[in-house]
């Protein structure tokens, strides 16, 4: 089976030819857009997959749960904060999203490759999960810091 760095990797390599195309013809800043509206578009639509094949709650626990998916071939290095119902907060201190994206010549493009995916995935995961990220290792800072909230809806009162 294909591990998520894998697939990123193989995603990566194609998007560069898409970008690349859509650079020359209609510049960075449109490009970038256009890229990055596909990539957020796709990562709303693979949380709400994973959302239905989960088939049950769609919780912070479940979620955190998930991500042991994006940690295979040591993807990422996390370090546990809180973990509780209604929040979820860690910090990721190595990136090998980051560290393959730059290696494949594609660091420009990165944070449109799996940054913007987080928040988003989450969106189609469940609507109601925020994600309030102020740094990321691809935009060069030492750690990404993931804070994730979900509120308490009135049946789980």
């Amino acid at each position: 089976m294909t591990t998520i760095l894998e697939q990123r990797r193989i995603e990566a390599a194609f998007a560069k030819k898409i970008y690349d195309v859509l650079e020359a013809e209609l510049g960075t800043e449109t490009a970038r857009r256009l890229l990055g509206t596909a990539v957020i578009d796709a990562a709303r639509a693979a949380g709400a997959d994973f959302a239905d094949r989960a088939g049950g709650p769609t919780d912070l626990l479940a979620f955190a749960d998930l991500l042991s998916l994006w940690q295979k071939d040591d993807a990422l290095v996390i370090d546990w904060l809180d973990v509780e119902p209604g929040v979820l907060n860690f910090n990721v201190t190595r990136c090998r999203y980051a560290e393959s994206y730059r290696e494949l010549g594609v660091g420009e493009i990165g944070d449109l490759l799996s940054c913007n995916r987080d928040g988003e995935f989450c969106t189609g995961y469940d609507p109601r999960m925020k994600l309030t990220r102020t740094q990321t290792i691809m935009g060069g800072a030492s750690h990404c810091d993931f804070r994730y909230t979900l509120p308490k809806t009135d049946a789980a009162s």
